[in-house]
């Protein structure tokens, strides 16, 4: 999923999107992935957004998606329409709903899931309840996908050094 393309991605230098520079290693088919933020709202929202669809979107329309609010129900609301709307557009497909968990465990900063904890220790990171609570959202979100069973994991140990986690 690492071939390098020659141009940065749209996200790479606008304020407001936190954006990891590990993603700008995000490629798949020669397509630049969604970026982590996005993914992020994605969850929030309730809506699967597959790799074919999001290449579909004009630079414009992915740069709204990862600048947009999701800070309460109404504009979590708005997103998720705006992000149906766009997969119509451009698809004609029925946008896929992905259940929204009521208690992410990122969202957790009291306990560690015992997943990133054994990821971790397979980088010889021991990661601290102290660490985990300094992470922003996103960046508990992002660990916890890159090490999820099943997903390739070479940017684990790049986000866990662009977080300051391990040297």
């Amino acid at each position: 999923m690492s071939r390098k393309t020659t141009s940065p991605s749209e996200f790479i230098n606008i304020k407001g999107i936190e954006y990891f520079r590990f993603e700008e290693d995000f490629m798949e088919d020669n397509i630049r992935c969604i970026p982590m933020v996005v993914r992020f709202k994605m969850d929030a929202c309730g809506i699967k957004l597959k790799l074919s669809e999001w290449s579909k979107f004009n630079a414009t329309e992915r740069v709204k998606l990862a600048l947009m609010s999701i800070d309460n129900a109404e504009v979590t609301e708005r997103y998720h329409q705006y992000l149906i709307a766009l997969i119509t557009k451009y698809t004609d497909n029925t946008a896929t709903k992905l259940a929204i968990d009521p208690a992410p465990a990122w969202a957790n900063v009291q306990q560690i899931p015992e997943m990133l904890l054994e990821k971790s220790a397979e980088i010889e990171l021991n990661l601290s309840l102290e660490q985990w609570k300094k992470l922003t959202d996103i960046q508990r979100f992002a660990l916890l996908k890159l090490c999820r069973p099943g997903h390739e994991n070479k940017n684990f140990p790049k986000a866990a050094v662009e977080f300051g986690l391990l040297n």
